[in-house]
């Protein structure tokens, strides 16, 4: 699909930035283009000879991955200005639409710039994965639990079992008791970053060098991957409800991803 001039004309780059009340492009099924074949479910779903945390945590490092490098794009210096796309004068608080995003200075919720938080949370998601508590690289005593393993002995894992609090996701590979609800915060920021990309960038510098549909592709793996295990709540993609059931409704949100998702397939198979 080629960019349309009409679209560029309409609105000026600031205000498309700035304006909550802007035109949301992105939101309408002609300018949401996925140039990407296959079911995002088989990149999702936890092979049975894996760990369910192991698994956790090879999606959040690589989800991780596919958001940097959709940052990057907004850290791009432009060459007139000498400023990053994404700057304190285009994005003075971290918004998406009329949602403003706060974050926590000497206890108390603050509004920064979006670069700022975007920084911030970006370090917080680095240290994070290599914090050796949280994502541990010692070799654990004994086997991990794997599904397989779970089917033959007639249990099932969820991420909290009141009638069972000394068992956790990914207690048989060594993460922490909290390892589940640290990953449900990391994969709560990262929406937070894309649902800025998109109310804030989407048409600059997305759609003017044609990378929106990189965006649709790296944002449908995400929403896939937070649904399948429960990671973002639906109140917390209300920001991108319309997108998300324009992809529900295309499949590009493979079925599979709700309802359950993981614990229901788990509990079919």
């Amino acid at each position: 699909m080629s960019n349309s001039p009409s679209i560029s004309s309409s609105l000026s780059v600031e205000n498309q930035a700035n304006d909550p009340e802007g035109p949301k492009y992105f939101f309408q099924e002609k300018y949401a283009p996925l140039n990407v074949r296959g079911n995002f479910l088989t990149l999702c779903a936890c092979p049975k000879n894996v760990e369910l945390g192991e698994w956790l945590a090879h999606q959040i490092v690589e989800q991780y991955r596919l958001l940097h490098g959709m940052l990057q794009v907004i850290q791009e210096v432009n060459t007139v200005t000498g400023l990053p796309i994404c700057n304190e004068n285009t994005c003075p608080t971290m918004s998406a639409g009329r949602l403003t995003y706060t974050w926590l200075v000497d206890g108390r919720a603050a509004k920064i710039s979006a670069p700022k938080f975007i920084n911030r949370v970006e370090k917080w998601i680095v240290s994070k994965i290599h914090d050796p508590v949280m994502f541990p690289t010692e070799k654990v005593n004994g086997t991990p639990e794997t599904s397989a393993i779970k089917e033959a002995n007639g249990a099932s894992a969820t991420p909290s079992d009141p009638a069972n609090p000394d068992e956790w996701i990914g207690k048989s590979s060594g993460f922490p008791p909290t390892f589940y609800k640290d990953c449900q915060g990391i994969m709560k920021q990262m929406f937070r970053c894309y649902a800025h990309l998109y109310h804030a960038h989407w048409l600059n510098p997305f759609w003017h060098i044609n990378k929106h549909d990189v965006l649709n592709m790296c944002f449908v793996h995400f929403v896939t991957v937070s649904k399948y295990y429960g990671l973002v709540s639906d109140k917390e993609m209300e920001p991108m409800q319309p997108l998300i059931e324009l992809f529900i409704k295309q499949q590009r949100v493979p079925p599979e991803a709700l309802n359950g998702g993981h614990w229901a397939q788990q509990a079919t198979t």
